[in-house]
């Protein structure tokens, strides 16, 4: 059944949002995106999307810690939920997040122009990045109630100036002793959809528009940590060093190992090495390596993680020294709802696309709604597989296609003919 979707009219509407929100003030630099929570930037952003809301006629709000809705029905009656997230990294682009809110605001633009009155809640979750508080997913993590108060009292502090988040809440206007009614978010969802960008190059490779996520992977970061002693580096002969550079450089090269040896997808990575005292002509005496490992199946990345931890304390107390592994967040993988899965891949093959199964291999606030709600993901290409950079592109047309496999899973989900 043809329900006159305008893509050409929906790409535009698209990226005109997308581009808007590029550079100040809603962002801090004009050379890439940069905003996060609480921030000026931050701040502009939700009110450009709340006023675009308002204009259809959506109650906009924002909960205790600024988890940002806007909804067309009361409280208590039962909606569909979309969205994705707002903030980004600290040399991000203009696609990761804001894309998949701004196709929520198409969605509900496109329900009305089609005279559709889909029961629609849009959702920007705060913090996704970590790029404020260096915790991933902490605005769904807080709505899911998985965080503990002194969390939010102490232990999560900002990246800038190292005050706590409750803190910064209520600098900002919030009312974090309230945090637990944010759990009131996902109460009347009867499913939620966030649309990405794939953050890979599997779409755009295979030439296919349209990947609907079937796992999200779990994942577990933390830090390796080599306690060795610090000595002069002219003086001290090479048998009786304890240089923990060293130690650390070969745990990475480990790690690879045995990523590659695990296959399945599973994927691990430094992104952080620490060096002390950090001076060219001292051994280094502590050195410090993060570790992110990913994957769809759980005990495998434990593996991962065991296995590199073990190398680590071995390969240290061989050479007198002492390793330790200390896990900053982790979580385990998400499997769809097979239900809505199904709903979005039927709505694709309607409109004459064959959508690609999907593993994320990245983390989405969607791994924490999938807890409360049933959920699903929907990915559209981005240029040669870039994110976190502000390389990233993707096409307005893609986004647009996807409005419609949304919008037609939802009447499905509904009961309705489409």
């Amino acid at each position: 059944m043809s329900l006159g979707f305008d893509h050409p009219r929906s790409a535009a509407r698209i990226d005109a949002d997308v581009q808007a929100l590029a550079g100040p003030p809603f962002s801090d630099f004009d050379d890439r995106v940069c905003r996060y929570a609480y921030t000026s930037s931050y701040r502009c952003t939700l009110d450009y999307f709340a006023d675009a809301w308002r204009q259809l006629g959506f109650e906009v709000r924002e909960d205790p810690i600024g988890n940002f809705t806007a909804r067309n029905r009361p409280a208590g009656e039962p909606v569909f939920g979309i969205g994705s997230h707002c903030d980004s990294n600290r040399n991000g682009g203009r696609w990761d997040g804001p894309l998949g809110v701004a196709t929520a605001l198409e969605v509900c633009r496109v329900s009305r122009d089609l005279g559709l009155d889909l029961p629609l809640q849009a959702i920007s979750f705060l913090e996704e990045e970590g790029s404020g508080f260096g915790q991933l997913l902490l605005g769904s993590r807080i709505a899911a109630l998985r965080v503990e108060e002194s969390e939010l009292r102490e232990h999560v502090r900002s990246i800038d100036d190292g005050r706590p988040f409750w803190e910064h809440a209520i600098d900002a206007g919030y009312e974090p002793d309230r945090w637990r009614e944010c759990a009131r978010i996902l109460d009347d969802l009867t499913c939620w959809i966030e649309l990405h960008i794939e953050q890979g190059r599997r779409l755009q490779d295979a030439n296919c528009p349209i990947g609907i996520v079937h796992t999200i992977a779990g994942y577990v970061h933390g830090d390796i940590t080599i306690h060795g002693q610090a000595d002069h580096a002219g003086a001290t002969p090479m048998p009786a060093r304890k240089d923990s550079a060293v130690v650390a450089g070969m745990t990475i090269a480990e790690l690879e190992r045995l990523a590659l040896a695990a296959g399945g997808g599973i994927v691990a990575t430094v992104g952080e090495v620490e060096i002390e005292p950090g001076v060219i002509n001292v051994v280094p005496g502590r050195a410090r390596i993060s570790i992110d490992v990913r994957g769809p199946v759980d005990r495998v990345v434990a593996d991962v993680v065991r296995q590199t931890a073990d190398f680590a304390a071995a390969l240290a107390a061989d050479r007198g020294m002492r390793s330790e592994c200390t896990e900053r967040q982790s979580s385990k993988a998400v499997r769809m709802d097979d239900a809505v899965v199904a709903a979005l891949e039927d709505a694709a093959r309607a409109i004459g696309v064959s959508p690609m199964a999907i593993i994320s291999g990245a983390a989405h606030d969607t791994m924490i709604v999938a807890d409360r709600v049933p959920s699903a993901m929907i990915f559209v290409p981005c240029k040669d597989g870039l994110s976190h950079t502000p390389l990233e592109h993707a096409d307005p047309a893609d986004a647009a296609l996807a409005v419609e496999v949304i919008t037609r899973a939802m009447m499905s989900l509904a009961g309705r003919d489409n």
